[in-house]
Formats: C-alpha cells, structure tokens, sequence
C-alpha cells in the first residue's frame, strides 16, 4: 500500500495499531485526530508517555504498577491484610478495584500456567505469594482467576501449593452475569451455574 503521509506519522500509526482494540484503521483516525489537536492532546500525550517511561515501576509487593513502591494499594493502611485477591495481571487487579468488589490485597502473577507456551511455576509470581502467605497475617486467598483451561489449572496448583498453610482457598464463583439472558449464554457457563447455585 502507497505512503499517504511522511515517515513520521507513519510511524506514528504504525505504533498506535499496536495498541490493543486498534487496528490499521483505527490507528488511522487516531494518528490524524491526535495531529489535529496537536496543542491539547499530542503534547500532553507525549509528556504522559515521556513520565510514563521513566517513572512508572513494578510494585515490589504485589506486582501492581505504579511510580512508588509499595504501591499506593500496598500503602493503604485501611485494606484488610487478612484477604489476599490473586489475579494473573494488572489489568485484572485494576478491573476488580474498578468495581470495587473487594478491600483485600492483592497478588499479581504476571501470567498463568500454560504449559503449550513453555509458561511454567518458575515463571510466575508463585514464591512471593507463598512467602506472602507463611507471614501469617493472611487468612483467606481468593483466585480470581480466568474460567479458562490455563486459570484453572493454575488455580489447582496455587491451592495445593497453599494447603500446607492453612488458609483458606476460595475462586470467583462462575455461571450467569448480572443481567444475562440464559439463551445467550454457552453450555459451559450454565452448567457452572447450576452446580454453583445458591439457596434463595
């Protein structure tokens, strides 16, 4: 396909379909909207990135990211330190504080077992989190885990790997979403729903 811009803004667009929900023609329209507004969004965009890159770290407790560490969750002094949420990356631990589901702590894995990806025990975040766990303050660990064949295998694996501590194992329950109609919903998820159900 013929160059309709310099190499510049190319490049530009070229970066943004890299983003996640942007493809070629998305990045397109972004490119030329973020040229367009050049003084309100391109500058204090690059200055944001610019920030981004040289500060923003892994937090040394709970994986989180943030530009100090502990970081601002691990700071919280009212988080309850009896419950500890496991989730398999920031996106996930940001989702769950978004709803505010939980006051616990948290535990970021960078991953889940995947053995056809060569993803294996020594390449998670396990060690801490059993470190964190043998520390005592702990009394419950939640796995929340993705309902896919690689979360559920590494949840198996984190709760064996925590029995000997004597805390409590629990996982997100799974089965029908709030407002979810039972004909569009797969087979998988409505027999989760039915062996999970609750009395009335």
């Amino acid at each position: 396909m013929a160059s309709i811009a310099g190499p510049e803004i190319e490049r530009l667009i070229q970066l943004l379909s890299k983003l996640p929900g942007l493809g070629p023609r998305s990045a397109r329209r972004a490119a030329l909207h973020l040229v367009k507004k050049r003084e309100q969004l391109l500058g204090p965009l690059a200055d944001a990135m610019q920030i981004a890159r040289e500060r923003i770290i892994t937090c040394d407790t709970c994986g989180n990211i943030d530009t100090i560490s502990p970081c601002t969750l691990c700071s919280d002094t009212r988080r309850d330190d009896a419950l500890l949420v496991v989730v398999e990356d920031v996106a996930d631990l940001w989702a769950l504080e978004r709803a505010t589901a939980t006051n616990g702590r948290y535990h970021v894995l960078g991953g889940v077992l995947s053995p056809l990806d060569g993803i294996g025990p020594k390449d998670l975040a396990l060690d801490p989190l059993v470190a964190r766990v043998a520390a005592g303050r702990v009394k419950e660990v939640i796995l929340a885990l993705n309902a896919t064949v690689d979360g559920q295998t590494t949840a198996h694996y984190i709760t064996d790997l925590l029995a000997p501590h004597g805390v409590s194992v629990t996982r997100l329950a799974h089965g029908v979403p709030v407002g979810g109609e039972l004909d569009y919903l797969d087979e998988g998820t409505l027999t989760a729903a039915i062996r999970q159900r609750t009395a009335v």
